[in-house]
Protein backbone atom coordinates (compact mmCIF):
# COMPACT_ATOMS: atom_id res chain seq x y z
CA UNK A 1 0.00 0.00 0.00
CA UNK A 2 1.17 3.20 -0.78
CA UNK A 3 0.23 6.32 1.18
CA UNK A 4 0.99 9.71 0.47
CA UNK A 5 0.02 12.86 2.57
CA UNK A 6 0.50 16.43 2.09
CA UNK A 7 3.27 15.97 -0.30
CA UNK A 8 5.08 18.93 -2.00
CA UNK A 9 8.12 19.57 -3.60
CA UNK A 10 9.60 23.21 -4.24
CA UNK A 11 12.52 24.02 -7.02
CA UNK A 12 13.08 27.57 -5.52
CA UNK A 13 9.93 29.48 -5.62
CA UNK A 14 8.11 27.16 -7.50
CA UNK A 15 5.82 24.31 -6.50
CA UNK A 16 6.11 21.80 -8.29
CA UNK A 17 4.11 19.56 -6.38
CA UNK A 18 2.11 21.28 -3.81
CA UNK A 19 0.65 19.50 -0.56
CA UNK A 20 -1.18 16.08 -2.56
CA UNK A 21 -2.61 13.39 -0.40
CA UNK A 22 -3.95 10.15 -1.71
CA UNK A 23 -3.24 6.25 -0.96
CA UNK A 24 -3.58 3.43 -3.27
CA UNK A 25 -4.15 0.13 -1.72
CA UNK A 26 -2.49 -3.24 -2.92
CA UNK A 27 -3.94 -4.73 -6.53
CA UNK A 28 -5.17 -1.81 -7.62
CA UNK A 29 -4.13 0.11 -11.16
CA UNK A 30 -3.99 3.73 -11.11
CA UNK A 31 -3.63 6.05 -13.75
CA UNK A 32 -1.76 9.49 -12.84
CA UNK A 33 -2.85 12.15 -15.53
CA UNK A 34 -1.91 16.11 -15.86
CA UNK A 35 -1.09 18.64 -18.26
CA UNK A 36 2.60 19.41 -19.18
CA UNK A 37 4.84 20.85 -15.63
CA UNK A 38 1.76 19.69 -13.62
CA UNK A 39 4.00 17.65 -11.11
CA UNK A 40 3.54 13.96 -11.98
CA UNK A 41 6.28 13.11 -13.20
CA UNK A 42 8.25 14.66 -9.74
CA UNK A 43 5.83 12.86 -7.80
CA UNK A 44 6.50 9.70 -9.39
CA UNK A 45 10.39 10.41 -8.71
CA UNK A 46 9.31 11.11 -4.60
CA UNK A 47 7.28 8.21 -4.15
CA UNK A 48 10.37 5.94 -5.75
CA UNK A 49 12.40 8.27 -3.13
CA UNK A 50 14.72 9.18 -6.35
CA UNK A 51 13.91 12.69 -4.84
CA UNK A 52 13.49 13.55 -1.51
CA UNK A 53 10.30 15.77 -0.17
CA UNK A 54 10.54 19.37 0.85
CA UNK A 55 7.38 18.55 2.98
CA UNK A 56 4.88 15.92 3.47
CA UNK A 57 5.03 12.09 3.96
CA UNK A 58 5.33 8.56 2.21
CA UNK A 59 4.65 5.03 3.43
CA UNK A 60 4.69 2.42 1.47
CA UNK A 61 3.05 -0.31 3.22
CA UNK A 62 3.42 1.47 6.69
CA UNK A 63 6.88 2.58 6.72
CA UNK A 64 8.41 6.20 5.95
CA UNK A 65 10.58 5.19 3.10
CA UNK A 66 12.99 8.48 3.85
CA UNK A 67 13.64 6.56 6.98
CA UNK A 68 13.59 3.43 5.79
CA UNK A 69 14.80 3.54 1.97
CA UNK A 70 16.49 0.57 1.51
CA UNK A 71 13.77 -1.52 2.70
CA UNK A 72 10.97 0.70 0.75
CA UNK A 73 12.82 1.03 -2.50
CA UNK A 74 12.89 -3.58 -2.56
CA UNK A 75 9.09 -2.85 -3.07
CA UNK A 76 8.89 -1.01 -6.03
CA UNK A 77 10.08 -1.38 -9.22
CA UNK A 78 9.96 1.69 -11.80
CA UNK A 79 9.81 1.75 -15.74
CA UNK A 80 10.85 5.33 -16.82
CA UNK A 81 9.43 5.97 -20.43
CA UNK A 82 12.62 5.24 -22.51
CA UNK A 83 13.75 2.02 -20.83
CA UNK A 84 17.53 2.19 -20.59
CA UNK A 85 18.38 -0.97 -21.59
CA UNK A 86 22.32 -2.02 -22.72
CA UNK A 87 21.52 -2.64 -26.76
CA UNK A 88 24.60 -4.42 -27.81
CA UNK A 89 23.35 -7.07 -25.05
CA UNK A 90 21.45 -10.46 -25.86
CA UNK A 91 17.77 -10.27 -23.94
CA UNK A 92 18.59 -13.63 -22.12
CA UNK A 93 22.27 -12.34 -20.44
CA UNK A 94 20.89 -8.60 -19.98
CA UNK A 95 18.32 -10.32 -17.88
CA UNK A 96 20.81 -12.58 -16.29
CA UNK A 97 23.02 -9.36 -15.43
CA UNK A 98 20.03 -7.58 -14.18
CA UNK A 99 18.96 -10.35 -11.91
CA UNK A 100 23.02 -10.76 -10.28
CA UNK A 101 23.05 -6.74 -9.99
CA UNK A 102 19.61 -7.41 -7.94
CA UNK A 103 21.14 -10.13 -5.64
CA UNK A 104 18.16 -12.54 -7.53
CA UNK A 105 19.05 -16.36 -9.15
CA UNK A 106 19.03 -15.60 -13.12
CA UNK A 107 18.20 -19.26 -13.25
CA UNK A 108 14.67 -19.01 -11.48
CA UNK A 109 14.27 -15.52 -12.09
CA UNK A 110 14.53 -15.42 -15.75
CA UNK A 111 12.59 -18.11 -17.25
CA UNK A 112 9.55 -16.65 -14.97
CA UNK A 113 9.85 -13.40 -16.40
CA UNK A 114 10.58 -14.82 -20.07
CA UNK A 115 6.58 -16.21 -19.36
CA UNK A 116 5.19 -13.16 -17.76
CA UNK A 117 6.59 -10.81 -20.20
CA UNK A 118 6.06 -13.12 -23.19
CA UNK A 119 9.75 -12.60 -24.10
CA UNK A 120 10.32 -16.26 -25.24
CA UNK A 121 10.97 -15.72 -28.98
CA UNK A 122 13.43 -12.85 -28.70
CA UNK A 123 15.70 -14.09 -25.50
CA UNK A 124 18.29 -14.69 -27.81
CA UNK A 125 17.77 -11.65 -29.76
CA UNK A 126 19.88 -8.39 -29.16
CA UNK A 127 17.98 -5.24 -27.39
CA UNK A 128 18.96 -3.57 -30.90
CA UNK A 129 17.24 -5.09 -33.37
CA UNK A 130 13.81 -5.93 -31.09
CA UNK A 131 10.72 -3.86 -32.08
CA UNK A 132 10.22 -1.37 -29.51
CA UNK A 133 6.78 -3.11 -28.18
CA UNK A 134 9.39 -5.73 -27.24
CA UNK A 135 12.13 -3.32 -26.03
CA UNK A 136 9.01 -2.45 -23.55
CA UNK A 137 8.13 -5.93 -22.85
CA UNK A 138 12.33 -6.26 -21.81
CA UNK A 139 11.80 -2.83 -19.56
CA UNK A 140 8.86 -4.21 -17.76
CA UNK A 141 10.70 -7.41 -16.87
CA UNK A 142 13.43 -5.25 -15.56
CA UNK A 143 11.30 -3.22 -13.23
CA UNK A 144 9.41 -7.18 -11.96
CA UNK A 145 12.83 -8.68 -11.58
CA UNK A 146 12.73 -8.21 -7.68
CA UNK A 147 9.32 -9.15 -7.71
CA UNK A 148 8.10 -5.63 -6.41
CA UNK A 149 5.18 -5.11 -4.80
CA UNK A 150 4.30 -1.58 -6.18
CA UNK A 151 5.43 -1.18 -10.06
CA UNK A 152 5.24 2.68 -11.26
CA UNK A 153 5.40 2.83 -15.12
CA UNK A 154 6.44 6.33 -16.82
CA UNK A 155 4.09 6.66 -20.43
CA UNK A 156 4.61 2.79 -21.18
CA UNK A 157 2.98 2.75 -24.35
CA UNK A 158 4.60 5.56 -26.11
CA UNK A 159 5.60 5.50 -29.73
CA UNK A 160 3.51 1.68 -30.18
CA UNK A 161 1.50 0.67 -32.49
CA UNK A 162 -1.98 -0.16 -32.16
CA UNK A 163 -0.99 -3.98 -32.18
CA UNK A 164 2.15 -3.17 -29.68
CA UNK A 165 -0.08 -0.79 -27.18
CA UNK A 166 -2.95 -3.85 -27.04
CA UNK A 167 -0.30 -6.37 -25.89
CA UNK A 168 1.35 -3.98 -23.38
CA UNK A 169 -1.80 -3.23 -22.01
CA UNK A 170 -3.27 -6.69 -21.45
CA UNK A 171 0.14 -7.74 -19.89
CA UNK A 172 0.20 -4.60 -17.28
CA UNK A 173 -3.83 -5.24 -16.64
CA UNK A 174 -2.40 -8.87 -15.84
CA UNK A 175 0.44 -7.86 -13.59
CA UNK A 176 -2.33 -5.25 -11.94
CA UNK A 177 -4.04 -8.34 -10.41
CA UNK A 178 -1.31 -8.94 -7.92
CA UNK A 179 0.59 -5.45 -7.13
CA UNK A 180 0.06 -2.50 -6.72
CA UNK A 181 0.40 -0.37 -10.19
CA UNK A 182 0.91 3.52 -11.21
CA UNK A 183 0.42 4.30 -14.53
CA UNK A 184 1.63 7.88 -15.81
CA UNK A 185 -0.02 8.61 -19.18
CA UNK A 186 -1.28 11.49 -21.52
CA UNK A 187 -3.53 9.34 -23.44
CA UNK A 188 -7.09 9.50 -21.76
CA UNK A 189 -8.23 6.19 -23.63
CA UNK A 190 -6.03 4.27 -22.06
CA UNK A 191 -6.90 5.05 -18.44
CA UNK A 192 -10.35 3.93 -19.39
CA UNK A 193 -9.13 0.69 -20.76
CA UNK A 194 -6.53 -0.36 -18.00
CA UNK A 195 -6.84 1.72 -14.75
CA UNK A 196 -9.30 1.12 -11.71
CA UNK A 197 -8.95 4.58 -10.69
CA UNK A 198 -7.71 7.93 -12.25
CA UNK A 199 -6.03 10.85 -10.06
CA UNK A 200 -5.22 14.00 -12.03
CA UNK A 201 -2.81 16.77 -10.68
CA UNK A 202 -3.18 20.32 -12.37
CA UNK A 203 -0.59 22.97 -10.60
CA UNK A 204 1.45 20.58 -8.55
CA UNK A 205 -2.50 20.22 -6.65
CA UNK A 206 -4.25 17.10 -6.61
CA UNK A 207 -8.00 18.56 -8.63
CA UNK A 208 -9.48 15.05 -9.22
CA UNK A 209 -9.26 11.20 -7.43
CA UNK A 210 -11.96 9.11 -9.01
CA UNK A 211 -12.99 5.23 -9.83
CA UNK A 212 -12.62 5.02 -13.52
CA UNK A 213 -16.13 4.61 -14.09
CA UNK A 214 -17.34 7.22 -12.33
CA UNK A 215 -15.26 9.79 -13.15
CA UNK A 216 -18.06 11.07 -15.78
CA UNK A 217 -20.75 10.84 -13.26
CA UNK A 218 -18.64 12.96 -10.95
CA UNK A 219 -16.98 15.64 -13.07
CA UNK A 220 -18.74 15.18 -16.45
CA UNK A 221 -22.40 16.07 -15.93
CA UNK A 222 -22.41 18.84 -17.81
CA UNK A 223 -23.94 18.60 -21.20
CA UNK A 224 -23.69 19.92 -24.84
CA UNK A 225 -25.33 20.04 -28.41
CA UNK A 226 -24.17 20.18 -31.48
CA UNK A 227 -26.16 21.81 -34.16
CA UNK A 228 -25.05 21.82 -38.00
CA UNK A 229 -27.37 23.90 -40.37
CA UNK A 230 -26.95 25.90 -43.81
CA UNK A 231 -28.35 28.85 -44.60
CA UNK A 232 -25.87 31.35 -42.71
CA UNK A 233 -23.07 31.99 -40.93
CA UNK A 234 -21.69 31.44 -37.40
CA UNK A 235 -22.51 35.07 -36.54
CA UNK A 236 -26.24 34.90 -37.56
CA UNK A 237 -26.45 31.13 -36.14
CA UNK A 238 -24.58 31.85 -32.59
CA UNK A 239 -26.99 35.15 -32.21
CA UNK A 240 -30.14 33.26 -32.85
CA UNK A 241 -28.95 30.43 -30.84
CA UNK A 242 -27.99 32.74 -27.43
CA UNK A 243 -31.66 33.93 -27.70
CA UNK A 244 -32.95 30.38 -26.18
CA UNK A 245 -33.29 30.07 -22.70
CA UNK A 246 -30.79 27.74 -21.27
CA UNK A 247 -28.17 28.15 -24.18
CA UNK A 248 -24.91 29.05 -22.57
CA UNK A 249 -21.76 29.49 -24.71
CA UNK A 250 -21.77 28.70 -27.74
CA UNK A 251 -18.18 27.76 -29.91
CA UNK A 252 -17.86 27.01 -33.33
CA UNK A 253 -17.24 22.93 -34.61
CA UNK A 254 -15.75 21.89 -37.69
CA UNK A 255 -17.90 19.99 -39.88
CA UNK A 256 -18.61 17.89 -43.13
CA UNK A 257 -20.46 18.96 -45.83
CA UNK A 258 -24.29 17.39 -45.33
CA UNK A 259 -22.93 14.94 -48.16
CA UNK A 260 -25.93 12.47 -49.26
CA UNK A 261 -26.16 13.72 -52.95
CA UNK A 262 -25.45 17.79 -52.77
CA UNK A 263 -22.37 20.19 -51.53
CA UNK A 264 -24.08 22.58 -50.03
CA UNK A 265 -21.34 24.48 -47.02
CA UNK A 266 -22.53 23.71 -43.52
CA UNK A 267 -22.04 25.59 -40.23
CA UNK A 268 -21.52 23.73 -36.95
CA UNK A 269 -21.59 25.12 -33.44
CA UNK A 270 -21.15 23.79 -29.75
CA UNK A 271 -23.68 24.97 -27.36
CA UNK A 272 -22.91 24.66 -23.89
CA UNK A 273 -26.00 23.84 -22.08
CA UNK A 274 -27.30 25.22 -18.53
CA UNK A 275 -28.56 23.28 -15.75
CA UNK A 276 -28.64 19.91 -18.06
CA UNK A 277 -31.97 21.06 -19.05
CA UNK A 278 -33.71 19.91 -22.60
CA UNK A 279 -33.34 22.65 -25.65
CA UNK A 280 -33.20 20.52 -28.67
CA UNK A 281 -36.59 20.97 -29.21
CA UNK A 282 -36.39 24.86 -28.74
CA UNK A 283 -32.79 24.78 -31.09
CA UNK A 284 -35.15 22.79 -33.70
CA UNK A 285 -37.92 25.74 -33.55
CA UNK A 286 -35.47 28.51 -33.84
CA UNK A 287 -33.39 27.24 -36.35
CA UNK A 288 -36.94 26.52 -38.62
CA UNK A 289 -38.21 29.90 -38.13
CA UNK A 290 -34.81 31.69 -39.20
CA UNK A 291 -34.70 29.91 -42.20
CA UNK A 292 -32.04 28.23 -42.07
CA UNK A 293 -32.25 24.37 -42.96
CA UNK A 294 -31.05 21.76 -39.81
CA UNK A 295 -28.93 18.88 -40.93
CA UNK A 296 -27.58 17.43 -37.33
CA UNK A 297 -29.00 17.94 -34.06
CA UNK A 298 -26.96 16.08 -31.50
CA UNK A 299 -26.77 16.09 -27.44
CA UNK A 300 -23.22 15.17 -26.51
CA UNK A 301 -22.25 14.30 -23.03
CA UNK A 302 -18.40 15.71 -21.72
CA UNK A 303 -15.84 13.13 -23.14
CA UNK A 304 -12.97 12.19 -20.99
CA UNK A 305 -10.79 15.12 -22.84
CA UNK A 306 -13.73 17.80 -21.81
CA UNK A 307 -13.47 16.80 -17.65
CA UNK A 308 -9.37 16.94 -18.33
CA UNK A 309 -9.46 19.81 -19.87
CA UNK A 310 -11.97 21.53 -17.57
CA UNK A 311 -10.02 20.39 -14.77
CA UNK A 312 -6.61 21.46 -15.66
CA UNK A 313 -7.64 24.77 -18.04
CA UNK A 314 -6.00 26.77 -14.98
CA UNK A 315 -2.78 24.83 -15.28
CA UNK A 316 0.70 27.22 -14.84
CA UNK A 317 3.21 26.09 -17.99
CA UNK A 318 5.84 23.55 -17.68
CA UNK A 319 9.05 24.06 -16.09
CA UNK A 320 11.56 22.47 -18.29
CA UNK A 321 14.10 22.10 -15.81
CA UNK A 322 12.23 19.93 -13.01
CA UNK A 323 9.31 18.39 -15.06
CA UNK A 324 9.23 16.55 -18.04
CA UNK A 325 5.23 15.69 -17.95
Amino acid sequence: MIEVCKLSKHFGSFKAVDEITFSIPTGQIVGLLGPNGAGKSTTMRMITGFLQPTSGLIKIDGKNIEENAVECKKKIGYMPESAPLYGEMIVDDYLRYVAQIQGQNPDEKVPVLCRECGLKEVMHKNISDLSRGYRQRVGLAHALMNDPEILILDEPTSGLDPNQIGEVRALIKEIGKTRTVIISTHILGEVEMICDRVIIISGGKLVADSPTGELRERYGTRASVFVEVSGCGFEKLSETLKKIDGVGAVTAEKTENAGLGHNEKTTGVLVQVKDNIEIRPQIAEAVGKAGFELYELSLRRNSLEDIFHTLTEDSPAENALTEKK
